[in-house]
This record gives C-alpha cells, sequence and structure tokens, in this order.
C-alpha cells in the first residue's frame, strides 16, 4: 500500500519546500497540502502526479527486492536479492562506520563510500557478512555492478550474485564495458 502522506512529506523535505510554497507551485491551497501529508485526505493519481512535479519529482515504479538465502561455509547462510536497487546519490556515496555485526574486525573504521577502494572494502564486508537491512543500507545496484569485477569475495558469494549482475545487463561482457567506460 502507497502512503502518499508520508510520500508528501518527504518530496517536499527534499525540495525544502514549506506547504505554502508547495500549494503556490501545485495552484491549491495550504490546508489542502496539509490535509493531504496528514492522511486526512487521499489525492487522486493525477493530482499526487502534480504536486510532485511542482516539486521537480516523480513517481517511480520499481521492482520489489524479495530476498533468498544461499549456504556458506561452517552452516551459515547468505542472502542474495531478486533483483538491484538503487540508493539516493548522498547515502551512496556518503561516509559510514559500519555496525560491528558487519566490521568486527575494525571497529569504529569510517568508511568514505566515495572512495572507490573504501567502498569496495565495505560491498565485500557486507555481501559476506550482511542481512537483507544491511545490504539495502550500504549498497548501490549500480556501484555493485561497476565494482563486482574488483572485490576480492568467497566463491560462493560471488556465485551468489554474479547471475543477479548478468541479469542486470545482460551478460558480464557487458557489464565489464561498463567498467571501461565503452557502451
Amino acid at each position: 500500500m502507497v502512503n502518499t502522506a508520508e510520500m508528501l512529506r518527504e518530496a517536499r523535505a527534499l525540495a525544502r519546500a514549506s506547504q505554502g510554497e508547495l500549494a503556490r507551485l501545485a495552484r491549491t491551497s495550504r490546508p489542502t497540502v496539509s490535509a493531504y501529508e496528514n492522511g486526512r485526505k487521499d489525492p487522486s493519481v493525477t493530482t499526487l502526479l502534480r504536486l510532485l512535479g511542482a516539486l521537480r519529482t516523480e513517481l517511480a515504479v520499481v521492482p520489489t527486492v524479495v530476498w533468498a538465502t544461499y549456504p556458506q561455509r561452517a552452516g551459515r547462510q547468505g542472502w542474495v536479492a531478486s533483483s538491484l536497487w538503487r540508493l539516493p546519490p548522498q547515502r551512496a556515496f556518503a561516509r559510514t562506520e559500519l555496525p560491528l555485526h558487519l566490521n568486527w574486525s575494525s571497529p569504529g573504521r569510517v568508511f568514505d563510500l566515495g572512495d572507490r577502494e573504501d567502498r569496495a572494502r565495505v560491498y565485500e564486508i557486507v555481501l559476506r557478512e550482511g542481512e537483507p537491512q544491511d545490504m539495502e543500507s550500504y549498497l548501490d545496484g549500480l556501484l555493485l555492478v561497476d565494482s563486482l569485477p574488483d572485490l576480492t569475495l568467497p566463491q560462493h558469494v560471488r556465485a551468489a550474485w554474479e547471475p543477479k549482475i548478468k541479469a542486470a545487463f545482460g551478460t558480464h561482457e557487458k557489464s565489464s564495458a561498463v567498467n571501461e567506460g565503452r557502451t
């Protein structure tokens, strides 16, 4: 179920607009915007698209990520996604400290996801140690496609994820061409 109230609040916050500014841009009243944002009134799809457009945002339909397990060593399980997802750029390239359950070997270390080497290290850790919520928090699907050939991963982790990468771009050769700047 889509929560239009939350969606409008988030879009307005991202645009750094007040309810009054949104109302003016979308040619409606501030009380109407407030009613939409507080769930007292539901906008039609046409109205929702007009409000989002006024904020220079859009509604997107993306596939739901479904998670499956695969066996790892010593009776552990790993997680692999049915499809790839995107993170907002500010999260995909943030400076971050991984939680202890992921980064137990260097607690407190801050990684710069904008740095290719740091990002590769985070992706290696999260792919090996993470659960779905960890992966959705720290990994960006397109950056994973770009990074996978350079990651040092156990074979069973790589074998679980490579089909998803191939599915995203058709073949491994295409993803290699993207890595080298060719299309």
